[in-house]
């Protein structure tokens, strides 16, 4: 595993038993590198800073991919909306919430409007079809503007520890094929 890989969690973190911290466990045993990336204030998060820390952590760690849940998502799209990134192979959007969401803590993220250019290059959207923060319909009106290919998990909620996705075999054998 000679590959960078950064992991970005959303809203509240992705401590135990979130498939985020099982996955950087993962990627370390097999002596991969990986940034398990923690962002301020992850209760409250604030736009400005958090993109102030993805920047100096894409400077530092130069991932080659980048694995986006939730609230990261509609930080990576602010992120390719404001400036130009340096391109990654690939990118990795996991349950992104609606780009209309209201929410008073997470205010500053939104609205949004897509960004022309993902600074990846491949993507791939992970939604489901019980997510409380996007519909599946709304996933796939998302993916034809993105236009990248998509996978739907059945009843997988937010994609997260409190839907059981604690251990996440699927993503772990998926990055496999990119490292």
């Amino acid at each position: 595993m000679s590959k960078k890989v950064l992991l970005l969690h959303g809203w509240g973190g992705s401590n135990f038993p979130h498939w985020q911290s099982w996955l950087a466990g993962e990627i370390a045993k097999e002596y991969g590198k990986v940034s398990f990336f923690s962002f301020s204030d992850f209760e409250n998060p604030n736009l400005d800073i958090w993109m102030g820390e993805l920047i100096k952590e894409l400077e530092e760690f130069k991932p080659d991919i980048v694995i986006c849940h939730s609230l990261a998502t509609t930080l990576w799209f602010h992120l390719c909306n404001t400036q130009e990134v340096q391109s990654i192979e690939t990118l990795y959007l996991v349950a992104p919430p609606s780009l209309t969401t209201y929410i008073p803590e997470l205010a500053t993220f939104f609205p949004l409007s897509l960004p022309q250019n993902l600074y990846a290059k491949e993507a791939l959207l992970i939604a489901s079809t019980n997510d409380p923060y996007m519909s599946e319909d709304e996933a796939k009106r998302l993916q034809k503007k993105l236009n990248i290919p998509m996978e739907i998990l059945e009843n997988a909620g937010h994609i997260n520890g409190d839907s059981g996705y604690g251990e996440w075999p699927w993503i772990k054998e998926e990055l496999k094929k990119k490292l």
